[in-house]
């Protein structure tokens, strides 16, 4: 009883520190199986054994494999033929949402939300439709999506992997597919109809080319002659003062540069244009003896040339930007790059965008060299919200990984050669064929998830040894007593789905499968129900932002706050759910 006690208490330490957010998860979880650990409720030959359970690796492979489709342009491809689709919000919306929902099934969600993105905000922008009724529709997409088969989502793969320890076999690659398909047709259909109504519109993003009015914000200042700061560079003159003042061009003559380098000098009647607020600019006039200069209307020309752009990005889930800020990281000194702009929640932030600590979601408006500003979103873990350089090849480019994934998908269907195997051997073709770069096959890997998956499944593997998930399935009987055994496979979904909008999906179906097992033996049924039932509930997580990446994702561009999300989230979550329960129990009979 004492152990019973003890996980109880380690685990919902876990999940309240993953709730409070204020340590990264994966961090989280090894603590709490390293306290697990001293404790002795996992022993120590089993403390790290989760890193080597093939469900991780399955999972690593995946991430791979997805990676490499998403490089070689099979998303692209499918993105590139909305662009004829029309103004109609409503058919932009079906379109959208199915390539969506058809891609998740098959490659991360992440990923595909990152191409898709910013076909929606183009779409919306040239058609002058809110983005926002188009965002929250395509991540509950990409999460419906994830249901349909077992390498669309990790839970699927983790629930899959835990079948194989309690009965001997694994679930197969489409038999997910049955419950998957049918929740994620429901899904689409009711918001088609409906979400139009229960999606909130936020002004003033429909038309607008960005989320900023950069323009406003800039301020022209004149070097006269004789000025102190002749023969100086903008390194000293952009440290005169501890606030903002980002230097976003240099006029000379009929030559500009835009994001200058810091080591230019400045020379007698050069105009600077910078971005501050009122009061730093008087603070520099006087402090400098430079003059206001408003012979002309400022526009967006001063940002851009042939090699400097600025574009707007998203700073993902687990970026390294996350609680740091750009001087933190030296945006401007080490990678020549300007931060003009930070917007949370479809508000721009105020001055001191030097000093502002990112968080997940948050849109960034960044100005550098083409090249570089590529570089830093893929350093730091964000995802440009404009269309770049589409990655559509030639035929032969596209059908050799498509011919891959397709022959790994039948191989491990027709049970020719393991799941982790086949995946594994497909992201191992994937680089040896240069479909994905050697130098980019670890960083497509999402480590934190890695992390956290072998962490937590000892964890789970304590829970059931413990007695504790015996005493929890008896406590959801107990509370469902004289209800037919349905409603016990019903609270399990629905736990399960209120948990994944908390805590990461992955954690969830580590936690409850065991929970699962438990209901399944006190009722003498078979565990398939139970644990579709968890698979499902931890891959629908539709109530808050901080319940799936791409929630997370969709949060900035489309302007919405933390609370709009139930508005479409409870009534699809109690469609899915409707839907989910008959489908698996028709499927996957209790008895």
């Amino acid at each position: 009883m004492l152990d019973q006690w003890l996980i109880g208490i380690i685990l919902v330490a876990m999940l309240v520190l993953f709730v409070i957010d204020k340590w990264r998860y994966d961090l989280v979880a090894m603590m709490t199986l390293l306290s697990a650990a001293i404790l002795g409720l996992v022993p120590t030959a089993e403390v790290f054994s989760g890193f080597g359970n093939p469900a991780v690796i399955t999972v690593a492979a995946v991430l791979i494999i997805s990676q490499a489709l998403w490089r070689s342009g099979v998303v692209d491809a499918l993105a590139s033929a909305m662009k004829n689709i029309g103004d109609k919000r409503w058919v932009q919306m079906i379109a959208l949402t199915s390539v969506t929902t058809f891609c998740s099934a098959f490659i991360s969600n992440t990923g595909t939300m990152a191409i898709m993105i910013p076909v929606a905000l183009q779409l919306a922008r040239s058609s002058g439709n809110n983005p926002s009724k188009l965002l929250m529709p395509m991540a509950f997409g990409s999460l419906l999506g994830g249901t349909i088969t077992m390498v669309g989502t990790p839970p699927n793969i983790i629930i899959a992997d835990i079948r194989r320890e309690a009965m001997g076999e694994t679930f197969g690659i489409f038999e997910f597919t049955p419950v998957g398909l049918s929740i994620a047709i429901a899904g689409l259909l009711f918001m088609w109809l409906l979400s139009h109504w229960l999606v909130p519109e936020k002004a003033g993003k429909s038309k607008s080319e960005s989320l900023y009015d950069v323009s406003s914000y800039l301020t022209e200042l004149y070097v006269p002659e004789g000025s102190s700061f002749v023969g100086e560079t903008l390194y000293e003159l952009e440290n005169r003062t501890e606030d903002d003042f980002v230097i976003v061009a240099l006029q000379r003559g009929d030559k500009r540069w835009s994001a200058p380098a810091r080591y230019l000098r400045l020379k007698s009647e050069d105009v600077l244009i910078v971005e501050a607020n009122a009061e730093t600019i008087q603070q520099v006039i006087d402090g400098t003896g430079l003059e206001l200069n408003a012979e002309e209307e400022i526009d967006d020309r001063f940002l851009k040339s042939d090699d400097i752009t600025v574009i707007e990005g998203i700073v993902g889930h687990d970026s390294r930007l996350i609680g740091r800020s750009a001087a933190d990281i030296k945006l401007r000194s080490r990678y020549g790059i300007n931060v003009l702009g930070v917007a949370r929640e479809g508000q721009k932030l105020g001055t001191a965008l030097a000093n502002i600590r990112f968080k997940p979601g948050d849109v960034l408006l960044l100005q550098g060299d083409a090249e570089i500003l590529d570089d830093v979103f893929q350093r730091f873990g964000c995802f440009p919200l404009a269309q770049r350089s589409l990655r559509i090849g030639s035929s032969k480019r596209l059908m050799l990984p498509l011919g891959i994934f397709a022959a790994t998908i039948l191989s491990a269907a027709f049970g020719l050669i393991s799941v982790p195997v086949a995946f594994s051997l497909a992201a191992g073709l994937m680089v040896i064929v240069n479909i994905l770069p050697l130098r980019e096959l670890y960083h497509s890997i999402d480590w934190p998830i890695i992390v956290l998956l072998g962490a937590t499944i000892p964890l789970g593997s304590a829970l059931e040894r413990s007695g504790a998930a015996d005493t929890i399935a008896n406590a959801v009987l107990y509370i469902s007593q004289g209800s037919p055994e349905f409603v016990a496979v019903g609270l399990l979904l629905i736990v399960t789905m209120l948990l994944s909008n908390i805590v990461n999906n992955a954690a969830a179906a580590v936690l409850m499968a065991p929970i699962g097992i438990s209901m399944a033996s006190s009722f003498g049924a078979s565990m398939d129900p139970f644990l579709m039932a968890v698979a499902i509930g931890a891959a629908v997580p539709f109530l808050t932002p901080i319940g799936h990446q791409s929630n997370i994702l969709v949060m900035g561009p489309g302007g919405y706050n933390f609370s709009d999300y139930w508005r479409l989230g409870l009534p699809l979550s109690l469609v899915v759910t409707a839907v989910a329960l008959v489908m698996i129990l028709l499927v996957w009979p209790l008895y």
